[in-house]
């Protein structure tokens, strides 16, 4: 919970002693003896609803008044990536439990669970691949976050994020497997006529500084002439990497934050909206044209599709994916190994297309891998040739 937050609740709920006690823990408040204290003065508030209430204002004001001095310092630097070495914690029997797949899926070669992101690009994909081999390949559909529900449950083979792994994702016995990164584009409506915008225009605007289009550009356009319309998707909030890499964390962005849940739903927003401004990754935007026509924004004069800009570490927010096997050396895992390295292959090949950047690309570029894994941004940022 931010400032914000805490203190229109300490206006509005302090007399009656409903703070909690994390909302306590603040620079000049102390709970003692079940009353809230102010500083060494005692004020018992139960007793003196009156005092309580003009300390509950004055803090909301210096609240507020901090709140807004912090807005104007960087964003907090969020990782991009988790550390591979801190493993999820898990009861001590988990490791040694064996894969259950559901009873439908038992006697299949392999059961995938793919995300929102990886479905479009595999859907059709593995199962051609599965019938030139004679294969039973079972695919699901979901999220990172039912991809990770079902890797805990050991119940698939192969599961697909769209982020880095979180710690928790990183299962005794799970390997990860990359398959690259792809840049996150702004989008706008089609009748904005905005072309470019700044790293921090795009902060001050997530964060609810920059209000009005007019603002953002010297453009004496009426199309301008509106209020600004922040669209997001704060998937993941656990995982490092994507919308992080606009604001550190969730708390940042404006109380004026629309949110959707799936991307379809960020498409059709942003096509609707003259005013609004989203995020999606540009094969999202052409796959989901139907929802309605966007246009992506260059950041900071760069196009999000130069592909190389992007390798070179220099484009300020992307998705990464990987796919995961087990370790356990049988023969669904070898099975796994053959499929993941044909998807691989499949973006190595086709990068363009999907708009990633390849994992061979980024090794070139200097990002940092672990075995198959991609752990970090390159040490030195180097500038794309042109």
């Amino acid at each position: 919970m931010n400032d914000d937050k805490i203190a229109e609740r300490a206006v509005t709920g302090a007399a009656d002693g409903i703070l909690s006690n994390w909302e306590l823990e603040k620079p000049g408040l102390e709970k003692s003896g079940g009353a809230i204290n102010m500083g060494n003065q005692g004020r018992n508030m139960r007793e003196n609803r009156g005092v309580v209430a003009a300390i509950a204002l004055c803090y909301s004001l210096t609240a507020a008044y901090s709140v807004r001095a912090n807005d104007q310092m960087p964003p907090q630097n969020a990782p991009a990536f988790s550390d591979p070495e801190v493993l999820a914690p898990v009861p001590n029997d988990w490791s040694s439990r064996p894969l259950e797949r559901d009873p439908a899926h038992r006697d299949a070669d392999l059961v995938v669970a793919l995300g929102q992101q990886t479905h479009p690009i595999f859907k059709d994909l593995i199962p051609e691949y599965a019938r030139q081999r004679n294969l039973d390949i079972v695919v699901k559909h979901g999220t990172c976050g039912i991809t990770a529900g079902r890797l805990r449950k050991k119940s698939v083979n192969v599961g697909a994020y769209c982020c880095p792994p979180g710690q928790n994702d990183r299962l005794p016995g799970l390997e990860f497997h990359s398959l690259g990164i792809s840049p996150i584009a702004l989008i706008v409506h089609p009748d904005n006529p905005l072309e470019d915008i700044t790293l921090q225009q795009a902060r001050e605007i997530f964060r609810g500084q920059l209000t009005h289009w007019t603002k953002v550009s010297s453009d004496d356009s009426q199309k301008l002439d509106r209020l600004v319309q922040p669209i997001g998707r704060l998937h993941c909030k656990i995982r490092p990497g994507h919308w992080l890499g606009l604001l550190g964390d969730e708390d940042q962005f404006s109380p004026r934050l629309f949110e959707v849940g799936v991307i379809p739903d960020m498409i059709s927003q942003v096509a609707k909206n003259p005013s609004a401004i989203g995020w999606e990754v540009p094969l999202m935007v052409s796959y989901h044209r139907e929802k309605g026509a966007v246009r992506m924004l260059k950041i900071n004069g760069r196009e999000p599709t130069d592909l190389e800009y992007v390798a070179s570490g220099q484009y300020p927010f992307y998705r990464t994916y990987h796919l995961t096997t087990w370790q356990k050396d049988d023969k669904a895992k070898h099975v796994a190994l053959e499929l993941i390295r044909y998807l691989q292959q499949y973006i190595e090949d086709n990068y363009e297309q999907v708009g990633y950047v390849s994992p061979s690309q980024l090794k070139q570029a200097g990002w940092k891998f672990r075995g198959d894994e991609l752990i970090g941004e390159p040490d030195e940022i180097r500038t794309a040739d042109y």
